[in-house]
């Protein structure tokens, strides 16, 4: 299987690493592309290390757009799967904002697209956010999430990301059938 990781801005970036890690463990091939904001939680040179692939973070990459990059990645995943998904990265999905790469792929990708929201509880439930959700569902986006429990502001609620292990194993699950 050929799985984009797509990680957006929170907190809860900091789990992606175990998801690559399980994921290549399974057999699985994985390119991961990391918004700006994803960037100031957690390294590209990390999940390097761990995915052992290059990380794309810009959607004007010269070396890459040569080969009109982001197209490139759209037509190679099978599946897109979006953890963290903040509710920035949602609303840029819902309303077809392709400013960054990460929602470029979206917009050019034929593949399955799964969202594992994570963010704040008052954010999760704001009507701008449900709105997004219901519109994203509607045109076929899977919803993983949120789970319930304590955020790392201390609220407790709907908001925290799926554990990697979960993840993982619905990816395989539904994705290998």
């Amino acid at each position: 299987m050929h799985l984009i990781l797509g990680i957006s801005g929170g907190i809860a970036a900091y789990k992606t690493p175990e998801i690559v890690r399980r994921l290549k463990a399974q057999g699985c091939q994985v390119k991961i592309v990391m918004t700006s904001g994803a960037q100031a939680f957690i390294t590209p040179l990390t999940l390097q290390a761990i995915s052992g692939e290059r990380v794309h973070t810009a959607l004007f990459d010269p070396e890459a757009e040569l080969a009109m990059g982001h197209i490139a990645l759209a037509k190679w995943a099978d599946v897109l799967l979006v953890a963290p998904a903040s509710a920035n990265t949602m609303a840029r999905f819902a309303h077809g904002v392709a400013d960054d790469l990460l929602s470029t792929i979206y917009l050019a990708t034929q593949a399955a697209t799964i969202m594992v929201p994570a963010m704040n509880q008052v954010m999760w439930s704001h009507p701008a956010t449900q709105a997004n959700t219901k519109l994203l569902a509607a045109r076929g986006v899977q919803f993983w999430g949120p789970a319930e429990g304590e955020q790392a502001c201390g609220d407790v609620g709907l908001g925290r990301m799926l554990e990697p292990e979960e993840i993982v194993t619905r990816v395989l699950s539904c994705c290998r059938e």
